[in-house]
């Protein structure tokens, strides 16, 4: 069938607008309280049973002087109030067993750690930016800085990182599996009680992860399910209102095992898993292949150790991922677009690595810098803002109960720049924009994108050429699949044969569409402008506000363990 007139088009259009076509109201969410928080089939919900997202962003206090990271540039109020300002609504903070377990250790003051290791310039840091702190035992000072999440309306996840206080990690650092030198597991079992116990009745610290990344020779299936029924249940006796997140094996990258045989544990509703996933946990594989093909293998395996536990409905939380947010790395830079497009897909919880843009010391290095940090070296400044411009589309919740009284629909995600397809008017180009401003889409049967409640179809009219709304949906151009091996290219078939798939346009986000372009073979070919994921929505306008009131005293918290 030929094209409509252009005369034609524009009244028939017209009237179709002023017919069919409705603003779509997006409501704020309601603020939530923090604790407890409990999980609902694969979601985690508050007490009213409306979702939380976790989007967090990890927070190092395991390394060597058992203080958290950067508060030697920064007052610990102001860096709380820029991981608030930079979208996280939680932190995931690490801490060694020996803190809860060595009494020596945790009754050492910030000063008396800093002062062991030599680390003078760190001391002086402290007293210009957190003087009150200076002379806090550790576990005190480990207090203060929740409590000052907790003024910021920001969620804690208390990480039991290693036992050994130090860099992790190493199959071979005595600290990898149940029995390991550093690793007794009924101390392990003391400790994770003694921090439940402690935080009990904080209102911000709304789950404890078990274990950080089990690994090494001794692992095995057996000994965790043994250990891991152990810990799970002395943290729930110790603080039943905390989720117990629990990590699998293999650097937290595998738990298919618990697909044949579930974890027994006596409480319900507060059970979370864990997963990793970095770049680098293939190699250059991402730089060296084909990144359609390198992210559909991956994907498939990510999905086969651990996604698939999201529809047998269990909540899975990638508690690590990362990129040198220099933004130079080739392969963490292709790796991150396979991982922004899985997230929005499944919509799962995350934590970020890491915060910091720094560390006192780390593997013996005094002041290294830590170029996956969002933060600068000085904690005073954001290393890379389109990567935070980037993740704040993951930051809201797309799916989940008590988001909205509307019906699920689908948005049409680009995970190279984070943004939606929107349109501007019925007579404009699509263009991308932000999620929160995305329309409602369906994908029918027949494989068409319709505008949710209209006549209105997406066709392509030619390599070239924007990508358009239209109303002859059975026309060449408007039936879309997706193809490659990552899934993300969205193709159609044009009347005369040609195959193009959606892209955008560099110059200004324009939806376009053009010969679909690195599908296989070629490695230094960069699909990712090409790259689109066809997920599931609902109305959301922002993410979840928090309401807080701690009741950490931050004069002078009480440091028994």
């Amino acid at each position: 069938m030929g094209r409509f007139s252009s005369f034609f088009f524009f009244f028939f259009f017209l009237f179709l607008f002023f017919t069919f076509v409705s603003v779509l109201y997006l409501p704020f969410l309601k603020p939530v309280r923090a604790q407890p928080l409990y999980t609902n089939s694969r979601w985690i919900v508050d007490e009213d049973g409306g979702r939380v997202k976790l989007a967090c962003v990890n927070w190092p206090t395991h390394l060597e002087a058992v203080v958290a990271e950067g508060l030697s540039k920064q007052p610990v109020g102001m860096i709380s109030m820029r991981i608030a300002s930079m979208g996280f609504n939680c932190v995931r903070l690490t801490w060694p067993l020996f803190l809860a377990t060595n009494q020596s250790l945790a009754s050492l003051t910030v000063r008396q750690s800093f002062q062991r290791l030599g680390l003078l310039e760190s001391i002086a840091g402290f007293q210009a930016n957190n003087p009150s702190m200076l002379d806090l035992p550790l576990i005190s000072a480990y207090q203060v800085v929740v409590s000052g999440l907790a003024d910021n309306n920001v969620m804690v996840i208390l990480d039991n990182h290693l036992s050994k206080p130090g860099w992790c990690c190493s199959s071979f650092d005595g600290n990898g599996f149940f029995g390991d030198q550093y690793f007794d597991p009924d101390l392990w079992v003391e400790g994770l009680t003694r921090m439940a116990r402690l935080f009990r009745g904080v209102a911000n610290v709304v789950g404890m992860s078990l274990r950080n990344e089990l690994r090494g020779p001794k692992q095995n299936v057996k000994d965790w399910y043994k250990y891991m029924q152990k810990g799970a249940e002395a943290v729930h006796s110790a603080n039943p209102d905390v989720l117990v997140i629990v990590s699998g094996l293999n650097y937290d990258a595998d738990l298919s095992f618990v697909l044949k045989q579930e974890l027994e544990l006596t409480f319900t509703g507060k059970l979370v898993f864990e997963m990793h996933w970095y770049g680098f946990t293939d190699g250059s594989a991402w730089e060296s292949g084909n990144p359609n093909q390198v992210c559909g293998r991956v994907v498939r395996r990510i999905m086969g150790r651990g996604g698939v536990l999201l529809e047998k409905g269990w909540p899975l939380f990638i508690s690590e991922f990362g990129v040198d947010q220099r933004g130079t790395n080739v392969n963490d830079n292709r790796y991150l677009n396979c991982f922004f497009g899985l997230a929005a897909e499944l919509d799962f919880d995350w934590a970020l690595w890491t915060l910091i843009g720094s560390y006192y010391t780390r593997e013996g290095v005094i002041g290294m810098e830590e170029f996956y940090g969002v933060l600068n070296w000085n904690c005073c400044g954001i290393r890379n803002s389109s990567f935070l411009d980037r993740i704040s589309a993951l930051q809201s919740p797309f799916q989940g109960p008590g988001l909205s009284d509307a019906k699920p629909h689908k948005a049409i995600f680009h995970p190279a720049t984070g943004l939606c397809v929107v349109r501007k008017s019925v007579f404009d180009p699509l263009t991308l924009g932000p999620c929160m401003e995305s329309d409602s889409w369906t994908y029918t049967p027949q494989k068409t994108l319709m505008m949710k409640g209209t006549y209105f179809c997406l066709q392509a009219y030619g390599p070239g050429k924007p990508g358009k709304l239209g109303i002859v949906c059975t026309e060449p151009g408007s039936n879309w699949e997706t193809i490659s091996d990552s899934k993300m290219h969205l193709a159609t078939k044009l009347d005369d044969g040609t195959t193009v798939c959606l892209d955008i346009d560099s110059s200004n986000n324009n939806i376009v569409t053009n010969a679909c372009k690195c599908l296989n073979g070629d490695n230094r070919c960069d699909p990712a402008s090409q790259w689109f994921k066809i997920v599931n929505a609902t109305n959301i306008l922002t993410r979840p506000v928090i309401q807080i009131s701690s009741n950490l005293d931050v004069n002078g918290p009480k440091h028994d363990i």
